[in-house]
This record gives structure tokens, C-alpha cells and sequence, in this order.
């Protein structure tokens, strides 16, 4: 959007805000994700994992994780003069996940991130935003001690529909990050209704 100035001259370019979830199983990579790509210092509300959730998260694949996000992760990026990205990352345990339906409220999107190390903690993430039409794509993590499986392979595990986009990216890696919110936000873009003709 462009606001005249005083002389009646095009003014200053201001962005338009766009909530992004970003979403997965326990140990996905969430806040690995938000902290790489934003340009703020990232809002984390990680803790350390303690005796009292031995028996409750599920540490399989993840054991060397010693810290938990116990609310959200928070970060901003800017990807066009004309659009800022909110990113809002959820907590992974089932537990903190009475907290989804808000932080998914007005969202355009959720990026769904994959651990092929624990494919089965895909599942609840992706049945939740298929339950309330959220558009979403897979972003697979790569991890370096996971198995290589091809777009074919993921898509047949975790039952994902053909339009649903499935990519492969680093969440350590910043520009690889960016990628997976330009592809998040195309394809929530083409998934607007179109616009309704004017009136004469």
C-alpha cells in the first residue's frame, strides 16, 4: 500500500502483515527454524526439559534434545517491500497442544515441518490443519543422521493430498528457511477465492 504525502507525491511503502504458523511434531526443528530466518532477535519460550517430563515426551530419535518450547516461538521477516511475515511457532508436544487454535487464528498459512526420524509425529499436525482447511506444505528437515527418502516416499507415508506442496529444507540454513515461507506463501496465495466482479 502507498499513502500520498503531504504534496500529494506517492509516500513511503507499508508493509502488509502476514501471520505465519510454523508447526510439527516434538524436536521438528520449530525453533531452530524461526531463530535462523528472522530478523529480530527471536521471541523463545524454550525451557530446559527436566525428570518431570520423563514418561510424558516421547524421546525417541531425539534423545540428545534437552530443551522444550512451553508456549511459542515469535520472529519477523521481511521477504518483499510490500509484505512482512509474523512467524508464530507452536510448542510439539501433545500436551501445549490446547494452544494451536489460537496461535492458528488469522493465520495465511502453516509451514508443517517433518522429521523422517519420527514420521509418526507428523500426523497430528498435518490432520489438524487439513480438520480446519488451513493451507500448509511439508517442509521436510533435513537432519544429518535421517534416512534420504524421495517427494514420492513422503507423501505416501503421511498420506498428504497431490495439490498439498512437499519440500526438502535445512532449518539451520537462513535462505534455505526463506524458501520454504516464499513457497508457503505462494501457495496460500493461489489458494484465495477469487475476487468478486465490481458492481456496476
Amino acid at each position: 500500500m502507498v499513502s500520498p504525502s503531504s504534496d500529494g507525491s506517492p509516500g513511503p511503502v507499508v508493509p502488509t502483515p502476514v501471520k505465519i504458523v510454523v508447526a510439527g511434531g516434538f524436536g521438528a526443528g520449530k525453533t531452530t527454524m524461526v531463530a535462523s530466518v528472522s530478523e529480530i532477535v527471536p521471541l523463545s519460550t524454550e525451557e530446559v526439559m527436566t525428570q518431570a517430563s520423563d514418561g510424558i515426551d516421547d524421546l525417541t530419535g531425539v534423545e540428545r534434545k534437552t530443551t522444550t518450547t512451553v508456549a511459542l516461538d515469535f520472529g519477523r521477516i521481511t521477504i518483499s517491500p510490500h509484505t512482512v511475515l509474523y512467524l508464530f511457532g507452536t510448542p510439539g508436544q501433545d500436551r501445549f497442544w490446547f494452544m494451536w487454535d489460537e496461535l492458528a487464528r488469522g493465520a495465511i498459512g502453516t509451514v508443517v515441518l517433518v522429521d523422517t526420524r519420527r514420521l509418526d509425529t507428523s500426523f497430528a499436525a498435518i490432520d489438524f490443519f487439513e480438520r480446519r482447511k488451513i493451507p500448509f506444505i511439508v517442509a521436510v528437515n533435513r537432519f544429518d543422521d535421517a534416512d534420504e527418502y524421495d517427494e514420492d516416499e513422503i507423501r505416501r507415508a503421511l498420506a498428504i493430498a497431490p495439490g498439498v506442496p512437499v519440500m526438502f529444507f535445512d532449518a539451520r540454513e537462513r535462505e534455505s528457511s526463506k524458501l520454504a515461507l516464499i513457497r508457503l506463501v505462494r501457495y496460500a496465495m493461489d489458494r484465495l477465492p477469487a475476487a468478486e466482479p465490481a458492481l456496476p
